[in-house]
């Protein structure tokens, strides 16, 4: 059994999914294992994780506009504000998704399915710099 330890950074545009499947798949298939399991963490409180429809793009901006609805920047709703009137947003947003993902490496490969893809969901208005922590364990 070997374990690899990494970290990719992503440029983000600002709020919205950037795809990150090729980034992610690159360094796993580097690590030259055949079988595991590699974790995805998000060092960050104001973005996550998804893994998400990677063929229409509808069904990231029907997200996109889904997450801003039930977490709007309204700051009449939100006692926190350091960073802005996102910033309690991101939070919630962020809380309601995840931080962390577990994909199994199958034959060298992420064991993703066709339509998947992987997504770092930034919560932010504007661009940011995100570090996402790699972890793989197999043989």
């Amino acid at each position: 059994m070997r374990q690899a330890t990494g970290t990719i950074e992503v440029e983000t545009g600002g709020q919205g999914l950037a795809e990150v499947t090729a980034a992610v798949s690159r360094w796993a298939e580097g690590q030259r294992m055949d079988e595991g399991l590699l974790t995805i963490f998000c060092r960050h409180t104001s973005a996550s994780l998804l893994v998400q429809e990677n063929a229409a793009p509808d069904a990231r901006s029907d997200l996109e506009r889904f997450f801003a609805r039930i977490a709007p920047e309204d700051p009449s709703l939100y006692a926190h504000d350091d960073e802005g009137p996102d910033d309690m947003p991101a939070h919630i947003r962020a809380a309601l998704t995840q931080t962390q993902l577990s994909i199994p490496l199958a034959g060298g490969r992420l064991a993703l399915g066709t339509w998947q893809g992987i997504y770092l969901f930034e919560h932010r208005r504007r661009p940011h710099r995100r570090t996402l922590a790699l972890h793989l364990i197999g043989e």
